[in-house]
């Protein structure tokens, strides 16, 4: 007996029938070699698609599987500014180049200022309704998180994020200066900490460093790096001690359990070199990995005009970034290659703007969750 082929009325649609009956590892297989855009696009169609994107297990076989994501989601340096409001410059630092376009955050902020970032969520103040915003842009989520207290003043914020969640800590100012604040997505509250003005003094206004679920801090009478434990509430022993003749120095993590050490070396108050530490030998001591060549030592001199208050470091996908708020340029070490180099300017920023500059590492990621 002959074999008849139904053929379906449009042959470049799948019949419905064997499209329902394949198995989720086969579906996700497919959908791998589907461009980004077009899986955000199906998360209406049904609540497996809707999920899908938040997925670690997924996100991770589309980045290894599809051909149109050879290499990860583009990582930027974000520069925020005052005038900017709700807009952002994108140096896009795979390519080494600005993007033409700014990064848009309405609706979400109508009214804000960029405070933090962390592992692709972005924390701003919302200072007309009392609160905090957290978002991933990519995935246009947001939580909205109040402030602790009313009235409520704070010196500056830490967001961390990780698989389960995130964390703001906060150290408050004013009248409740001696206090800090763990706010914890998971359990949607906060936590209050006494006892941070003894240890801290007036050092607290560089932000903390996040490493193995502890925050770091640098003092300076006397000089040292001192641990707190964001789980137990715990104050650590000062680690390691400090190399000489500091006149100022920043903390740096990448994120994966290393710790830098950068500061300028010198004699009252005025630095002479700008060198380079790592943690190392187990938390013992710091270990000098490089020294500023000459040229640009000068040159960052000349923006900062020794007030180094003014100066902050971050790590941002392999670079270690120095910035300086009156200054829109912004030097960076390539730790791999041992390099160090200045970040081309913005062609499109206005020559007179001077100050108020403050730079952010920003890598998407579909599944940080808010």
């Amino acid at each position: 007996m002959p074999i008849t082929f139904i053929s379906p009325a449009n042959p470049s649609e799948m019949d419905p029938g064997i499209w329902s009956h394949l198995p989720e590892e086969l579906l996700d297989h497919i959908l791998c070699f589907l461009p980004l855009k077009v899986i955000f696009n199906l998360r209406s169609t049904c609540k497996r698609f809707k999920t899908l994107v938040f997925e670690p297990s997924f996100i991770s076989k589309y980045y290894s599987t599809s051909p149109s994501s050879a290499s990860p989601l583009s990582s930027f340096l974000l520069l925020s500014h005052p005038q900017f409001h709700t807009h952002f410059l994108l140096y896009e630092s795979i390519l080494g180049s600005w993007r033409k376009l700014s990064l848009s955050l309405n609706p979400f902020v109508p009214s804000s200022s960029l405070l933090s970032t962390s592992n692709g969520l972005l924390c701003f103040s919302l200072p007309s309704s009392s609160s905090f915003l957290v978002c991933n842009i990519l995935s246009k989520s947001s939580r909205v998180v109040e402030f602790p207290k009313l009235p409520f003043s704070f010196e500056f914020i830490t967001l961390i994020s990780s698989n389960n969640g995130f964390k703001l800590f906060i150290i408050a100012s004013g009248s409740s200066s001696n206090c800090a604040y763990i706010y914890k997505s998971k359990s949607e509250s906060w936590r209050q900490f006494d006892g941070f003005g003894q240890i801290l003094s007036d050092n607290y206004h560089q932000p903390a460093v996040c490493r193995n679920d502890c925050l770091y801090f640098t003092t300076s009478d006397p000089a040292s790096v001192v641990c707190f434990d964001l789980e137990s509430g715990h104050w650590r022993a000062p680690i390691a001690e400090l190399p000489s003749e500091l006149t100022f120095m920043r903390l740096v993590s990448d994120g994966k359990g290393r710790l830098f050490l950068i500061g300028g070396v010198g004699r009252n108050g005025i630095s002479r070199y700008l060198k380079l530490w790592e943690l190392g030998n187990g938390g013992e001591n710091w270990l000098e990995v490089e020294t500023m060549p000459d040229m640009m030592y000068r040159k960052f001199v000349s923006v900062c005009y020794h007030n180094y208050e003014h100066v902050y470091c971050f790590w941002h996908q392999g670079l270690l970034c120095i910035g300086c708020y009156t200054w829109l340029e912004i030097l960076y070490y390539r730790v791999a290659r041992r390099t160090w180099h200045w970040l081309p300017k913005c062609p499109s920023l206005p020559e007179n703007w001077r100050c108020g500059f403050r730079w952010f590492s920003f890598a998407p990621e579909l599944c940080a969750s808010v």
